[in-house]
């Protein structure tokens, strides 16, 4: 009977000791190790990726979109959309986005795309609107949009719907509005698209793309000046 307790207790002594060593080498030791490394090697990555103003405020990551819609008005009717904010550049559609009318917060809602066929009537109307709306909004007094320059990322949700960017091609037909709406010069507003417009990926991953909270954090310092 003693040998029989010594040898429990031999066991519990080992698989204590065996609990010490791997919740030190698992628990503190490697997580310490690779938060290091990350912050060494990967800094902006590791910290979210965040996007900071003039002032050196956080207003969000560069890799989750953002929606720029005008203040919310209780209007009784809880399916209407809410209706872009068009001082600013727009992102792709999408419903998976939470509401940043002022780009200093955003609201993660839902993340996801429509999952629908190319043929299916209402996604053909989702688009035919969307486009009819890019149209509208961004023809102005000195520059008209026509239907057949509209990009597909002007009218379509990414996968997973929270796509931060959006094509060069998306971004130049937006100029005009936006500079209307700001108060700028068309060129000093194509050359802040053009600033931040970032080529493919190592150079030849991906398409080129543009950041919409970035160029909308550059457009929002450079109309406080």
């Amino acid at each position: 009977m003693n040998s029989s307790a010594g040898n429990t207790a031999r066991l519990l002594g080992a698989g204590l000791r065996a609990l010490l060593v791997l919740t030190v080498l698992c628990g503190v030791l490697y997580p310490l190790a690779v938060t290091g490394i990350a912050q060494a090697a990967f800094h902006d990555g590791a910290n979210g990726s965040r996007i900071e103003d003039g002032s050196g405020r956080v207003v969000g990551s560069a890799l989750i979109g953002q929606t720029y819609d005008l203040p919310d008005e209780d209007t009784g009717d809880p399916a209407k959309a809410p209706e872009p904010d068009l001082r600013w550049f727009q992102p792709r559609p999408s419903h998976g986005l939470g509401t940043n009318s002022v780009n200093t917060r955003y609201s993660l809602i839902l993340s996801g795309a429509t999952n629908k066929a190319a043929d299916n009537p209402d996604l053909v109307k989702l688009v035919e609107d969307a486009k009819a709306a890019v149209v509208a909004d961004n023809t102005t007094a000195s520059y008209t949009v026509s239907p057949r320059d509209v990009p597909a990322d002007a009218v379509t949700s990414s996968g997973s719907g929270l796509d931060p960017n959006i094509s060069p091609a998306y971004a130049a037909l937006q100029v005009h509005r936006v500079a209307e709406r700001s108060g700028l010069d068309v060129d000093r507003v194509a050359k802040l698209v053009a600033d931040h417009t970032q080529g493919r990926t190592f150079g030849f991953m991906g398409e080129p793309r543009v950041n919409v909270l970035e160029l909308n954090t550059a457009l929002r310092d450079l109309t406080r000046r």
